[in-house]
């Protein structure tokens, strides 16, 4: 089982979103950075979805201050394809911050990426 935690404002709306798409493998938890930051490096959870209003840092700084920047990843206001974000994933990217107006879009990409790597 892959355990997603979710964080920042919109934290509920993305668990709900993914939870919403039932991939299997994926158990999705709400969380906040410093609690997930714990977890990722103790090996108690997989990936944390964060979001700010922005997408441009607040959603991940804390865990970028934490776990180093080359875990983790921040969209800004950019959309990624699924392309890229299995590019970013077999990099090791583990920690990805969007935006909340588009976590109707970004949180679905990242969950089937996710869920397909197993």
């Amino acid at each position: 089982m892959t355990k997603i935690l979710t964080g920042g404002v919109g934290k509920s709306e993305v668990a709900d979103t993914v939870s919403t798409l039932a991939l299997d493998g994926l158990e999705i938890t709400l969380s906040n950075d410093m609690d997930a930051a714990v977890k990722l490096r103790a090996g108690q959870a997989d990936f944390y979805l964060g979001t700010c209003h922005t997408g441009a840092g607040a959603s991940l700084g804390i865990l970028v201050g934490l776990l180093g920047r080359s875990l983790c990843h921040t969209f800004g206001r950019s959309v990624p394809t699924e392309d890229q974000v299995a590019g970013l994933l077999a990099e090791g990217k583990k920690v990805f911050g969007f935006a909340i107006d588009q976590i109707d879009v970004i949180a679905p990409i990242l969950a089937r990426a996710i869920a397909a790597r197993g």
